[in-house]
């Protein structure tokens, strides 16, 4: 990027709207306090007193309050700063807000500035504020690298956690000015910003599991999350296109806590329909019975009907045992996304057995790109991404520039459809189908294929 985030964040002016104020607060920035930092001393760098920097973040008034290291505080504004003016400058300059925060008539988003609101937890108090501060990053890298390529987002964001009041959030006059709303996490506030958005005309991106049914009925909402259900019958129908001429053998894990028996038994069906032989067998088989079950003719195709990674070890040892015996019979496995859990320890095999995974992101860590963006992560975060499979920037990062470059190029005929936006996703790949009358639901799922070669393949639906 040329220009840093910091600066970036001068041009977005985000704002947060915390409950217990009165009026709207404007932030200029959002800094992680450091080991030994003071309040001071985090005022003076920022052209700040002590007091206003109090001001804007309210708990610090709390009695016994400590300044903690890792602790997100918001930076406003000094005093006497025209961010009047700020607003002006980086605003759009056709279809700009009334007082009241409506839209004017001419509101073409193609030829302006794309309005992006976010409504998420975004604090330092527990896992999901962590995790959604990590998203939110996300999402001002993809509007500063959007903003590289010509494309202008004025972006807001607000701290919706659990307990917010959402009623107060959606009465500022900013939340209807927005073009997409991102949000939010919690299924019990779908139907409040939902109605909301339906009402003004917004979109709404709703980025990860919600248990919500709103988008069957709200046309203004995309989902990106696919049930357990639909995934199964997306990737029972995928496993057919590419291994019907595969041998298929299921092996029983003897997990009774396993989740995965409603995708195998629904696989078992199609196989029977379509007239497919398939074997089975015991994790806990004789080596001889273990054998008996692959074909010498066919590549054998193996699925197990648990996720768990001892499970998967002691599969890992049978597989190997038998090859010794009968080097000339031709394994592949088909897994689960858990298993991109397990690369660290299970990643030599995975490639000796040509596994695929089914999931609906990736993200290879050895990928240039992915090395480029931890980069850029680390230089304008002072910290690297939390280390979980599915990187919480990333995903921000591939949604925002996703539905932004999309509304920038077809206005509100942008549907989320496949090749619509033509974008190259670092790790979550998005498409949207309309579900009857309601609204959009991401169809897009992949298999990652661990090769012989040692190379890793990503292949698309």
């Amino acid at each position: 990027m040329r220009h840093t985030l910091k600066r970036f964040l001068l041009f977005a002016v985000v704002s947060f709207v915390a409950e217990t104020l009165a009026a709207q607060q404007i932030f200029k920035d959002l800094h992680e306090v450091k080991r030994k930092e003071t309040l001071f001393g985090i005022a003076r760098d920022n052209g700040l007193t002590v007091q206003e920097l109090l001001d804007a973040n309210p708990e610090m008034n709390t009695p016994g309050y400590e300044l903690k290291k890792g602790t997100i505080i918001k930076i406003p504004f000094p005093k006497g700063q025209q961010v009047q003016r700020i607003q002006e400058n980086y605003a759009p300059a056709t279809g700009a807000a009334t007082p009241s925060g409506q839209r004017t008539a001419a509101t073409d988003m193609r030829q302006r500035a794309i309005r992006l609101g976010v409504m998420l937890p975004l604090h330092n108090i527990n896992g999901d504020g962590k995790r959604m501060v990590e998203y939110y990053r996300g999402v001002l890298m993809a509007c500063d690298s959007l903003r590289a390529n010509g494309i202008s987002v004025d972006v807001r964001a607000w701290n919706v956690h659990e307990d917010a009041d959402v009623q107060q959030v959606l009465r500022d006059p900013q939340a209807a000015n927005r073009d997409l709303i991102i949000g939010p996490l919690y299924t019990k506030q779908v139907k409040l910003l939902g109605d909301f958005a339906k009402a003004q005309g917004i979109r709404v991106l709703i980025p990860f599991s919600i248990n919500s049914t709103e988008v069957f009925n709200n046309g203004s909402l995309f989902q990106v999350y696919q049930s357990s259900t639909r995934l199964n019958e997306a990737y029972i129908h995928h496993f057919f296109e590419r291994f019907r001429n595969y041998h298929p053998i299921i092996v029983d894990c003897n997990d009774t806590t396993s989740t995965k028996g409603s995708f195998t038994t629904a696989l078992r069906r199609k196989l029977e329909q379509e007239g497919i032989v398939y074997s089975i067998t015991n994790l806990r088989s004789s080596e001889a019975m273990f054998q008996k079950c692959f074909s010498t003719t066919k590549t054998n195709i193996v699925i197990l009907n648990t996720s768990r990674s001892a499970d998967l070890n002691v599969a890992f040892a049978k597989l190997n045992g038998l090859l010794m015996t009968a080097p000339g019979v031709k394994i592949s496995m088909f897994g689960y996304t858990e298993w991109l859990q397990y690369t660290r320890s299970h990643l030599e095999n995975f490639y000796k057995f040509d596994v695929y995974v089914p999931s609906t992101y990736f993200m290879n860590p050895l990928a240039l790109n992915i090395q480029r963006f931890s980069q850029k992560y680390r230089r304008n975060f002072h910290q690297d991404m939390q280390p979980y499979p599915q990187r919480f920037a990333v995903t921000g990062f591939d949604q925002t520039y996703f539905f932004i470059k999309g509304l920038h190029l077809y206005g509100n005929r942008f549907t989320g459809a496949s090749g619509m936006v033509g974008y190259s996703p670092l790790q979550t790949p998005l498409h949207f189908e309309r579900i009857g009358n309601g609204g959009m639901q991401n169809r897009a799922l992949l298999f990652v294929h661990y090769m012989p070669t040692h190379k890793i393949e990503t292949i698309k639906f």
